[in-house]
């Protein structure tokens, strides 16, 4: 391993220690865990020391030498094997004890022992005395301990069970037999728990055994005949047993041999630590003592130093202590990770640095850094494919455009394509680097990989890049047909329709696309994109929106859900800002509409716009839509190529086309306002502004008469100067007996006299009205008649003859009735003088109202009628009898009281 290249990952924490003055004995054995150091002496005591190698406490363990010491992790206990004192002349006695370190007891000097839990002789009769080559302590399932003691006979003694219930096992293990009697001491433990199996390496000078303690007896397998001497043997932390020799350093897993490292030199100690390999190395010449720590992964040496006679090598606080036979320690630590980093860029050894932060599992920006860095220095030395392969590396840590600034220039557009192209397949890349890529394979003109971009997407799960971005760079750059196959994979319908219409002006293959998709979809698309669509293919543009809003529906077929079925269906209003420009087309797919749809939900708005498109007087009747194919074009451009013949008949055209929509709309007018609804199915006066607005008068007087805006009516007449269509619509519409309103002809009458023309035989039939409903006085219309010089007296000639005739008899008969007035006036106050000088004797004896005997409280009235008061209610100061005939006398007398006031109404 000499190829192996040597560095200072380890350095040492503080100068050399040495041990406190209280271990005083000759150092035998020692252990580390739970944040402590004991140490076992050949006096037997025990020193437990802290953090700082200092004396914490201390205690007799055994009699006589501490053998064995082995501090647990799950448990505070320790466990220990030394030699006790026996009874003359018996040799002393070897025991196993287990020590609680979290209790004390007091004893008879002023020291503290930890409570011993168990003391047991470790040989019996069974278990025949030897010499302890090895111990090994393994915490199962608490409280319960697996104690393994390796003899120099080749057993291996084994105790299990609860130790402080004294509740425990023994049973016996045995290599395999050896002729020579010093290759069967065992050398090394290691115990492998892997789930439910326990196993037990077991390690002499000539062989490698595996005991599979989960089976009963347990089974033995022979791994290798060679193995080690003592302290030559260690455990992974993959739990790969680890033996020594002076040629090599072994791991072994339970099939037998694995890795060998060719490490030579006596191996004085081994151990793990992290994920270094840790070797104490005799050299055989000189006799010193070398540490080295092996990265295995790394295949380097991470330290090495020549050290002094070892006695102890120990694990603790994330350090390693090498304990000297004169009692010095040595503590040894790792450095940080940016120091060996440093340490590694300093020398440009970025791979190495590269493989150890991947080793040791640091974070991914730490090796993202790493990997940065190393890109950083191949990018210096002009090596840029490589240093792009270690940029890749650092996706997801590193800031893309870090990358993409060093590579913008062309001469290195390929290294910069593949780093977007990673960025893209991890969905890592921003809609700048879609547009950068894009751009990337449009300067190099790669189709291929462009087509593997686009088209390479699998359509499972999120898509790698922002879609619109791709569409755009690849419009822009002319590559329209993957422009259009990104936008219809992802259904970005707008973009696709957008290229078809406005850079390759296929419109039939845009309403074909159109067609294909759900309602929802070409609504909306239609909605966007009908103006472009109507402008050039108006007659399929209608056909398509037709079905849309009607999906199928025929006017022949009933639905019993009619109205909840068009609800959902597209409303034909929403479609009326695509047909601004081709109003012609707009009428078509209206009238078509209507013609299959007789319930919609959006029947006043779609009848309004109708009546806008029938009575508008500036309809563009050269954009007729193609309601015969498209054999438009070229009739129209035949009518350009005519000359004035061709005007005059393009004008008659376009009269013949106004009088036809004109008829249509009256017939719409009639048709959505039936004789027995009150509101038509439109805005009734929006329809009136339309109609004044274009002169239609026939609109006009079906609408006020339909409104009972009579006056309105003949005012169209009076307009027209339709003298006969006035009196025979006041006819018509004056008729009180027909609901109508007779007022009428005095409007009419109104009209002839300041008309300044001859009118006599209109003003006749108008008096004759005039005087069969007595509508005005003579005078009046004297007065009305005499503002028209060109009428005559012989007009109203006859008419006044007739109403004098006709006030002559008023006029008697208003003198009889004023006699007869002054009769009853002139007996009437005979009476009341009567009332004031006489007295009046009330006789009767019944009540006038109940007829019931009159009795007290009653009430008695100068007319002669008497009441119970109690008949009479709240009213006793008139006669319920005699209360209405004078009332009416009253109301008489009023209404002569007006009469002479106001004549003129009389």
């Amino acid at each position: 391993m000499y190829q192996w290249k040597k560095f200072e990952f380890f350095e040492e924490k503080a100068p050399s220690a040495v041990l406190p003055e209280e271990v005083s004995g000759t150092i035998t054995c020692c252990t580390s865990g739970r944040g402590s150091v004991s140490v076992g002496c050949d006096d037997g005591s025990v020193s437990v020391l802290d953090r700082g190698l200092r004396f914490s406490h201390g205690f007799r363990a055994h009699a006589g030498p501490v053998l064995f010491l082995q501090q647990l992790k799950q448990r505070n206990y320790l466990v220990t094997v030394g030699e006790d004192e026996a009874t003359p002349p018996q040799s002393p006695v070897v025991c196993l004890k287990v020590f609680d370190l979290d209790k004390t007891e007091a004893e008879s000097s002023s020291e503290t022992s930890p409570v011993c839990v168990q003391i047991m002789r470790i040989f019996t009769n069974q278990f025949p005395e030897a010499k302890i080559t090895s111990f090994l302590v393994l915490e199962e399932a608490p409280p319960i301990l697996l104690v393994a003691i390796g003899l120099d006979n080749g057993c291996i003694y084994c105790i299990k069970g609860d130790f402080a219930r004294e509740r425990i096992n023994r049973f016996k293990l045995e290599v395999e037999n050896v002729s020579e009697k010093g290759q069967l001491a065992i050398t090394g433990l290691g115990f492998r728990v892997e789930g439910q199996a326990l196993q037990l390496f077991a390690v002499t000078p000539a062989s490698v055994s595996l005991f599979s303690l989960h089976d009963q007896p347990p089974k033995r397998q022979t791994l290798d005949q060679i193995g080690c001497e003592t302290n030559g043997v260690t455990m992974s932390d993959r739990l790969d047993l680890i033996v020594g020799r002076p040629e090599a350093v072994y791991f072994y897993e339970v099939d037998g041999r694995g890795p060998c490292w060719a490490f030579e030199g006596e191996k004085k100690f081994l151990s793990w630590f992290r994920s270094y390999l840790l070797c104490v190395i005799t050299d055989q010449r000189s006799g010193k003592d070398t540490f080295n720590v092996y990265d295995l992964k790394n295949r380097l040496i991470a330290h090495s130093m020549m050290v002094g006679d070892v006695m102890q090598m120990l694990c603790e606080w994330g350090s390693i202590f090498l304990i000297m036979r004169n009692k010095r320690v040595l503590c040894i630590g790792e450095k940080d990770m940016e120091s060996k980093l440093d340490l590694l860029f300093k020398k440009n050894l970025y791979t190495v640095a590269i493989n150890l932060v991947q080793s040791q599992q640091a974070d991914a920006a730490a090796t993202a850094e790493v990997l940065r860095k190393y890109g950083d220095h191949l990018y210096g030395k002009q090596d840029y494919d490589e240093a792009m392969a270690q940029y890749i590396h650092t996706i997801g840590h590193l800031e893309p455009s870090y990358v993409i600034q060093k590579f913008l220039d062309a001469q290195r557009i390929y290294n910069l394509t593949n780093y977007l192209e990673k960025l893209h397949e991890r969905g890592l890349a921003s809609k700048d680097h879609t547009t950068l890529l894009l751009n990337c394979y449009t300067k190099l003109k790669d189709v291929e990989k462009l087509n593997q971009f686009i088209r390479g997407e699998d359509g499972i799960g999120e898509h790698k890049f922002d879609v619109e971005t791709a569409i755009k760079v690849c419009r822009a750059a002319g590559y329209h047909e993957h422009a259009m196959y990104v936008a219809k994979k992802f259904g970005r319908h707008e973009w696709y329709l957008k290229i078809l219409l406005e850079d390759l002006g296929s419109y039939q293959e845009a309403l074909q696309y159109i067609s294909s998709l759900d309602p929802s979809q070409a609504g909306m698309t239609v909605n966007q994109y009908g103006k472009i669509l109507v402008e050039h293919r108006p007659f399929e543009t209608t056909e398509i929106l037709l079905g849309l809003c009607t999906a199928g529906q025929d006017s022949s077929k009933k639905r019993t859900s009619n109205d909840t079925y068009l609800s959902i269906l597209p409303s034909p209003v929403d479609f009326a800002d695509i047909f601004i420009h081709n109003p012609q087309a707009h009428l078509n797919f209206l009238e078509k509409y209507v013609a299959r749809v007789k319930d919609s939900p959006a029947q006043v708005e779609i009848h309004n716009t109708l009546l806008d498109l029938y009575l508008s007087d500036n309809f563009d009747f050269t954009s007729m839509s193609q309601d015969n194919g498209n054999a438009e074009g070229a009739n129209v451009s035949s009518a350009e190529s005519k000359g004035k013949s061709s005007v005059e008949s393009s004008n008659k055209d376009k009269e013949r086309d106004r009088l036809e929509r004109f008829n249509k709309g009256l017939r719409l007018l009639k048709s959505a306002w039936p004789s027995d609804t009150e509101h038509p199915l439109y805005d009734d006066d929006h329809a009136v502004v339309l109609c004044a607005r274009n002169a239609f008068n026939d609109g006009l007087l079906f609408l006020y008469e339909k409104k009972k805006l009579y006056k309105e009516v003949i005012g169209c007449y009076k307009n027209a100067h339709d003298h006969d269509g006035l009196i025979a619509c006041c006819k018509q519409l004056g008729d009180s007996s027909k609901g109508g309103d007779p007022s009428l002809w005095k409007d009419v009458l109104n009209y002839f006299g300041d008309l300044g023309e001859d009118c006599s035989k209109e003003v006749k039939e108008v008096l004759t009205y005039i005087e069969r409903d007595d509508l005005l006085p003579p005078i009046v219309v004297l007065q009305i008649l005499s503002r028209n010089p060109c009428l005559t007296l012989s007009v109203v000639k006859d008419y006044i003859a007739r109403k004098l005739e006709e006030e002559s008899k008023l006029i008697e008969d208003d003198r009889k009735a004023i006699e007869k007035y002054q009769e009853d006036t002139s007996i009437m106050r005979k009476e009341i003088q009567d009332l004031r000088t006489n007295a009046r004797i009330f006789q009767l004896s019944k009540c006038t109202a109940c007829t019931f005997t009159l009795d007290l409280p009653a009430v008695h009235f100068m007319c002669m009628h008497s009441f119970h008061q109690r008949c009479l209610g709240d009213n006793e100061k008139e006669c319920p009898e005699c209360a209405p005939e004078y009332r009416s006398v009253l109301e008489t007398k009023r209404r002569l009281e007006q009469s002479v006031r106001d004549p003129m109404e009389g």
